[in-house]
């Protein structure tokens, strides 16, 4: 009988360790799903519409940021042979949320190529302009901020950064980003390629052409050939750059 107890003891612990190394292969086999997040993405713009699904715009591999189950895509609409008006729209698990087409309907040939979100409410998108047209652009958008418009002359690309409330897709403020040529003031072309967020500070990376902008927006004084890389840090709010710097520029 002694025998036999010690037996029936030793079973059940060797069954219960069957199962406990049972559950941790289980366990290691399937490890917890992690969400994804991507905070910032610049590309090159691609067209879609609102009516497009989010596998159909995602499938184009354009700029989008991520935040678990919702993403924010960033691209344009060929409106006609020679014009592009800028698009942004949000899905919440592949539902589209909202859809924006109004931020720019002129004649600029204007594109989105750039994404910033915290995942929470501090939003940024960046567009390009080729100039002034009649209409609503981002002008009504960056009055008192710290560039207001393109500015003078048309034909350079540059840039455009708006802030944009997440939850449904209005544009709060924006800003242009442009360089400015050191001989006749006339607009210049300026590509951002890189944004991040410290909380505080927007910090914005650029590719610009003869000549970038000093925090006051006048002209840098620059050696060596263009285009140089830029970097501005603006306040949230983009009224303010509190520094602006690039190579072989003062």
């Amino acid at each position: 009988m002694i025998y036999s107890h010690k037996l029936q003891k030793f079973l059940t612990a060797f069954s219960l360790s069957v199962v406990l190394v049972a559950d941790l292969v289980i366990t290691q086999k399937a490890p917890p799903a992690f969400a994804q997040t991507v905070n910032s993405s610049i590309g090159n713009g691609v067209t879609f519409s609102c009516n497009d699904s989010e596998a159909t715009i995602k499938a184009k591999n354009g700029p989008r940021v991520v935040y678990g189950s919702t993403a924010i895509y960033i691209g344009y609409q060929q409106v006609s042979s020679n014009n592009k008006n800028p698009v942004t729209i949000r899905f919440n698990s592949g539902i589209k949320s909202w859809c924006r087409t109004d931020y720019e309907t002129t004649n600029d040939d204007g594109t989105g190529y750039g994404l910033y979100w915290d995942g929470g409410n501090v939003l940024y998108g960046v567009y390009s302009s080729t100039g002034s047209q009649t209409g609503n652009d981002f002008r009504r958008f960056a009055t008192g901020r710290w560039l207001s418009s393109y500015g003078s002359g048309g034909g350079p690309k540059v840039a455009v950064i708006a802030r944009i409330n997440p939850a449904n897709g209005q544009v709060d403020y924006a800003t242009f980003l442009t360089a400015k040529k050191a001989d006749n003031g006339q607009t210049n072309s300026l590509v951002v390629q890189n944004l991040s967020w410290n909380g505080t500070n927007l910090t914005v990376q650029a590719k610009s052409w003869w000549t970038p902008r000093r925090t006051n927006t006048n002209s840098m004084t620059c050696t060596g050939s263009s285009p140089y890389q830029y970097t501005a840090v603006f306040t949230g709010d983009l009224t303010k750059v509190n520094s602006a710097s690039a190579p072989t520029c003062s």
